[in-house]
């Protein structure tokens, strides 16, 4: 469990809304290297409603594991809103969840498709639709990885709390 406070807070909420509501959970991730996953495992009892996670780190991984359009990632790369909302959609899809998590970005140090540092797309899917997020991220690699893992759980609740 992390020791963050917040953080294991908002897992404690993950698991109440989606054990209480008998949904199921899915995670495409790539900039947070499976981060989520960690997080939403933390906890005993996932098993109930976490059906997997895949990290899809490379761009060939995106299109042959989830089948992330090859459009979209030529046309506006691994590091954008579409390719986060079609890992989501996909990875829900893949696993028979009710919902489907994904991330993509850059977290650093360097510039990466052209896109700065910290720049972070995350994307929560359900049957009912896609929720997306751009976050432009400032703290160090770590940090980062961090506020991208949790901002993408705090969407989720949201989303599923509306």
């Amino acid at each position: 469990m992390p020791r963050d406070r917040e953080t294991s807070a908002l897992i404690k909420r993950v698991h109440s809304l989606f054990v209480s509501r008998r949904l199921t959970l899915a995670v495409a991730e790539s900039c947070t290297a499976g981060l989520v996953s960690h997080y939403v495992t933390s906890l005993p009892g996932a098993s109930v409603f976490f059906t997997g996670g895949l990290i899809t780190y490379s761009a060939g991984m995106k299109r042959e594991l989830l089948g992330v359009s090859s459009e979209t990632l030529d046309r506006v790369g691994a590091v954008s809103e579409q390719t986060a909302r079609e890992m989501a959609e996909r990875v829900r899809v893949l696993c028979r969840s009710d919902w489907g998590l994904g991330t993509t970005g850059n977290l650093g140090p360097d510039v990466l498709e052209g896109k700065e540092r910290g720049l972070v797309y995350i994307a929560v899917a359900s049957e009912a639709g896609t929720v997306t997020r751009e976050l432009l991220l400032k703290g160090s690699r770590h940090e980062n990885k961090h506020a991208a893992a949790f901002s993408v759980l705090r969407v989720l609740v949201e989303a599923v709390e509306a």
